[in-house]
Order: structure tokens, then sequence, then C-alpha cells
């Protein structure tokens, strides 16, 4: 029985395909242990969103390689995708697989290791690593959705479902298309049956996720997203639908209202913004103005009572000014969203925002950082306390423990964390109660 590590970097889809890697080794019957022990193979499922993920990649394959210098060191995913050249260089990497090749992990390390074994100097060249060229795909050309069906996750409670891959936005800063390639849509009954399959096991919750969900369907030939949560509305056993991060075009009049009328989908809606300032947004080549933005959350909170609206926002993009920044700061304050997920830009070789003139300092990317998040932190106390006093409706998930206090704690359908004290047991099961406090700053607790 052979030992393996794994190791995930980046998202929610990276998450799930590395859940479906580890599932694939773990029935095949290779014994899994964590990636600071001993193993015969380590396995480091990649990211590239940033030159930060490209550097945090390498140091954990170069970690594999120093925790076991024998080791087959392999190397997956989105870095693989846009770094092919400097992977296949790197001596501490064996073996390289791209994206829409994971499925495959078995056949492709099975053969691996039998070449292997009979090794010659020849074999340590760059097409041994990727077997004569047959694990990277130029992935700006397929068309091929890569279905896997995952069983189980680490947790026992949520499960994140991929439904698409790939993007074709083309945002100045971003990589992903280079890395994912074009929108891809899995089909309706596949994800059908892995929910169903779920839901058999115990899951009450299920997140859709991918690179660009708002445009699920649209490579079958029209946006099919909403009429997907339908389907899904009528499996047993699923107790709550939740969405990854859309695009703000997707949300309609008729998109809130139908949504609505689904008691099991869950008020959360992560809009990405990346600016206030439309200046800004140009040159980050995003398809909508601030205003149009404003329109879909007042939308959203006409149709919806309270519903939690969380977002991203870049600060210090190239030739944002004082007074861009300022525009966004003032939006923001207008707006008063839930959760703001700030980012200081971060030059991305590859992209065009690396390339344009009046990068903005660090110092200055920091200040603007600091700033929001102060924003963020105040705005995101004042959407929690106003459930203080009411009944809210939590799936527990896990058991903590709290200045020397066993809590177990959960979520809201809007993804408020909760606590309730000293009651064992409570894991994967829905309770309601009264919010009576905070717990903690970003914690409420029930009685």
């Amino acid at each position: 029985m052979k030992c393996v590590a794994l190791h995930n970097l980046g998202c929610k889809v990276n998450g799930y395909e590395m859940d479906v890697m580890q599932q694939m080794l773990q029935e095949k019957g290779y014994k899994i242990v964590s990636f600071d022990e001993w193993a015969d193979i380590y396995i480091v499922n990649t990211c590239t969103v940033t030159n930060i993920a490209d550097r945090k990649s390498r140091q954990m394959l170069h970690k594999a390689r120093k925790l076991n210098p024998e080791a087959v060191v392999v190397a997956a995913g989105c870095y693989v995708q846009t770094g092919k050249e400097d992977v296949l260089k790197d001596v501490g990497v064996d073996l390289a697989i791209g994206n829409n090749k994971k499925k495959e992990l078995l056949p492709i390390l099975e053969k691996f290791l039998e070449e292997k074994s009979g090794e010659t100097n020849e074999k340590t060249s760059t097409s041994f690593k990727t077997l004569d060229d047959t694990t990277i795909i130029d992935i700006g050309k397929t068309k091929e959705f890569e279905n896997m069906q995952l069983k189980q996750t680490s947790g026992n409670t949520r499960a994140y479902i991929k439904i698409q891959d790939g993007c074709n936005q083309f945002c100045s800063y971003c990589i992903i298309p280079y890395a994912r390639g074009r929108v891809r849509s899995r089909k309706e009954e596949d994800i059908l049956e892995e929910i169903t399959g779920l839901a058999g096991r115990g899951y009450k919750e299920v997140v859709l996720t991918g690179i660009h969900i708002s445009s699920y369907g649209t490579d079958f030939g029209e946006p099919a997203l909403l009429a997907l949560i339908e389907s899904i509305h009528g499996v047993d056993g699923i107790e709550r639908i939740r969405l990854g991060s859309l695009e703000p075009g997707i949300v309609t009049q008729e998109f809130a209202a139908r949504l609505r009328a689904l008691p099991k989908f869950c008020p959360h809606f992560h809009l990405s913004l990346q600016s206030g300032c439309d200046e800004t947004l140009k040159r980050m080549n995003r398809k909508y103005t601030s205003g149009e933005y404003y329109e879909k959350v007042e939308l959203l909170r006409q149709i919806f009572d309270r519903p939690a609206i969380t977002t991203d926002v870049i600060v210090g993009f190239p030739g944002e000014t004082q007074e861009e920044f300022d525009i966004t700061r003032k939006y923001l304050e207008k707006i008063k969203l839930y959760e703001m997920h700030i980012f200081k830009y971060s030059k991305r070789k590859g992209t065009r925002a690396a390339e344009m003139k009046e990068q903005v300092p660090d110092e200055e990317k920091t200040r603007r950082s600091n700033l929001l998040l102060s924003m963020e932190k105040e705005y995101s106390q004042d959407y929690r306390t106003d459930y203080i006093g009411e009944e809210v409706e939590v799936l527990f998930e896990e058991e903590k423990v709290i200045d020397g206090v066993c809590y177990q704690t959960g979520h809201t359908r809007q993804y408020v964390k909760v606590a309730k004290r000293g009651e064992a047991g409570l894991s994967n099961r829905l309770i309601k109660g009264k919010a009576a406090g905070f717990l903690q700053e970003d914690m409420l607790f029930i009685e």
C-alpha cells in the first residue's frame, strides 16, 4: 500500500477537484496521510491566480521533495497550465498534470510509476514528466467539461458542487481564462446524480461553484443556472442551496423572484464588484457600471428580507488615483454590504494590467486596504447585530472550544456564524433558536 499526501491551494473549484482525487486514490487502496508526513507520493493541486500563488505552489512542491527525496512529486492544476515551462524545468517535480486531466489521475499516476520502475537517464526529460505530452492539454481549445463525481467531503454537512469550468470574461487583471479555458458547463443530469448521492449520505446543504457560474449553460445555447437551481430544489434530503460568486448582470427581476419562491434557497449572494469607480472598472474590463451594480443590490433587497450580500474589492489597481479610491470608498459607504473581501492589487505576469503604467506603490495599497477593512468590520457587525432578539435557523457543523467552553457551531441561511453552548450531537442538524448576542465579534449565540 503506497502512502499519498495531498495539498490543495486556491479556490473552491480546486478544493472540489482535490476531494475527488483523494476519493479516487482511497477507492484504489492508497493510504492518505498528512502532507507533513513521509509519503511515497505527494500531490500538490496548484493555484496561479497571482504571482504569490505561483510562489506558494512552488514552495509546496519543494517542501514535498525535502520531506522525501525519493518520493514521486506531482504538480497538478492551474500553475501547471500557465507555468508549464517552469514546471517542466523544476527538478523538484516528477509528474505534471494539467486541468481537465485530473479525473485521469489514477491511470496517469500508475502509468508513470510503471515506466519509472525501468527508469533510464532519458526518462528524466521533460517529456517523461508529461508522459510524452499527454498529461497537459491546450486548455483554451477544449470544449469538454471534466465530469467528476463526488461521494463525500471532509465535512459532513455542506458539499461544494462544481457545475461549470472556464471563463470568457478576460478581466485585465486575471489569468484564470488562460489556466481554465473557455466556459464549459456540466450536464444537469450529472449534477443531479451527484447531489442525489450526497443527499443519500446525509448532506443537507450544497453550494454551487465554478469558475464563472453566472455563465452556466451558455455553451449549451442559453443561460441555465436558474433552471438548474429549481431542479436541485426537488432533490429529497437537500435542505439548503447556496450559490458561489455571481456577476451582477445575472440578477434580474425574474431571477430574484423565482429564487425567492424556493424555500431551500439561501438568500446569500456574493456579487463581484472589484471597484466602485466606473473609470477603474473600465480599465479592469468589467462588464457593468457602479450604477448598474447598485440597482442589482437594491433589487435583491426589495425581493428578499435582509439578503446577505458580499463582495470582492481590489484596491490599488493600476492608475487608481486618490480621487478614484475616494469614489469607491464613498460608494461602499452608500451600498453598505454584509462582508467585503478586500484585496491589494497584485501584479500577475501575463495579464494586461501587469503592463499598465501608473502602478500604485505597495504602501499606498496597504493604506487604502486598511481603510476599507475598518469599514468592512463595522458593516459586518451591523448586519449581524440586526438578528439579535430574533429566531434564526442554524445548520450546525462542528464542535469548538471557545474560552474553555464547548460550543456547537454552524451558520444561518444568510451565512452568519452562530454557536450554541453545551448541547452535544447537533452536527448536521437544523435547529432554530433566539439569537441572544455576540459570543465573538463575528459569531452570535443562540439560547
